[in-house]
């Protein structure tokens, strides 16, 4: 009798042991499922930059390039003259003049800025171009487009899912970062951040930096009877509320340049008023979808969804026939949905420090 009562207690006390390891094994294959998660959403620099040239490369087959190599030599050599001063300064920064009269710029991750034409036409000196490249390159520097990669539930592994190769999720990452810089979806936070980025870097290299509030100014007269939210800087916080706290916080910076001579010696585009921007009349969105479509990605994005469910960002369609992204921070108004060139190719050019050296001296 004692004998079967001891087997009873023995076998009563070893379930719960088993069944204690086999939860601790569980919750080992959880963590190290989790850590596999994490080093996947770690990107390194080099990685950075692949996902940054995919990125570029489909802006500018939606937008085309302007093939002006005066023009872009002189925006590399204020948009580097910015970045030697940032945080990364020794990021292949390019900078790329996209062909259309659209007032936009973006930012791709590892160091590609596109300002378009129609906002080097908005533009009315140096220290304003100066704050608008130095916005993107803080976007840049604060790698905001990563983090916001990396923070999206979007972009987690969805359940089961299995990728053959670092190569396919960096493909799928850049999908998602192109559809982030063409709506421009950071949030309050990053916005404000790369706003103070741009008046630390402005003030560092001499120029006035006021001048990014008096370009946002003029922008926001420009867009004052636009039922939608529209191009560059559309995204909150309300483009006012930024104008007064830039100028608060550039009141403190004693540098004056505006260099606005140089500016017209080298840039000739006028500004197109905003309805007279030609657009694209097809309204897709990201994956050249319907309407219905759309709906459905609206409801995924409701339920959360894993990386199997981000599409190729560029439809296969002419360059001229593609739009940015579908509604949106930047909204869907005429900048977003401007027409753009059919030469999607680099402008090449190089600044030599000598180059940079009388460039500088110019800020004055």
């Amino acid at each position: 009798m004692k004998r079967t009562i001891l087997t009873i207690t023995l076998l009563a006390v070893g379930s719960p042991a088993h069944a204690q390891l086999g939860g601790l094994g569980d919750a080992l294959k959880r963590a190290q499922e989790a850590k596999q998660k994490f080093d996947d959403l770690t990107i390194s620099d080099t990685e950075e930059r692949q996902i940054g040239e995919d990125v570029s490369a489909k802006i500018r087959a939606r937008f085309g390039v302007v093939q002006d190599v005066a023009v872009h030599k002189y925006v590399s050599l204020v948009g580097t003259t910015l970045a030697r001063g940032s945080d990364r300064p020794n990021l292949a920064w390019t900078f790329v003049v996209l062909d259309t009269d659209g007032v936009n710029a973006f930012a791709s991750p590892g160091g590609l800025v596109h300002v378009t034409r129609g906002a080097l036409g908005l533009v009315r000196n140096e220290a304003e171009l100066a704050g608008v490249l130095a916005h993107e390159i803080g976007h840049v520097t604060r790698k905001h487009t990563v983090n916001a990669i990396q923070k999206n539930k979007a972009v987690q592994l969805g359940t089961g899912e299995t990728l053959s190769g670092r190569a396919p999720f960096l493909d799928r990452i850049a999908n998602k970062a192109y559809e982030i810089v063409l709506e421009n979806s950071f949030d309050r936070g990053d916005e404000l951040d790369a706003d103070k980025a741009a008046l630390d870097l402005a003030q560092k290299a001499g120029y006035a930096p006021a001048s990014l509030a008096d370009f946002l100014a003029r922008l926001d007269d420009r867009n004052k009877d636009q039922a939608e939210k529209n191009g560059l800087f559309a995204s909150h916080p309300e483009t006012k509320e930024r104008i007064g706290r830039i100028r608060q916080l550039a009141s403190l910076s004693k540098a004056t340049a505006v260099v606005e001579a140089r500016y017209k010696a080298t840039i000739k585009y006028e500004p197109t008023p905003i309805t007279s921007i030609a657009v694209v009349e097809d309204s897709r969105g990201l994956t050249g979808s319907t309407k219905g479509a759309d709906a459905k990605q609206e409801e995924a994005k409701k339920k959360g969804f894993g990386l199997g469910a981000l599409k190729p960002t560029v439809a296969a369609e002419k360059p001229s026939q593609q739009v940015s992204a579908s509604g949106g921070a930047r909204g869907i108004g005429p900048d977003r949905a401007a027409q753009g060139g059919g030469n999607p190719n680099l402008v090449r050019i190089s600044v030599s420090a000598e180059e940079l050296v009388a460039f500088k001296k110019g800020i004055v």
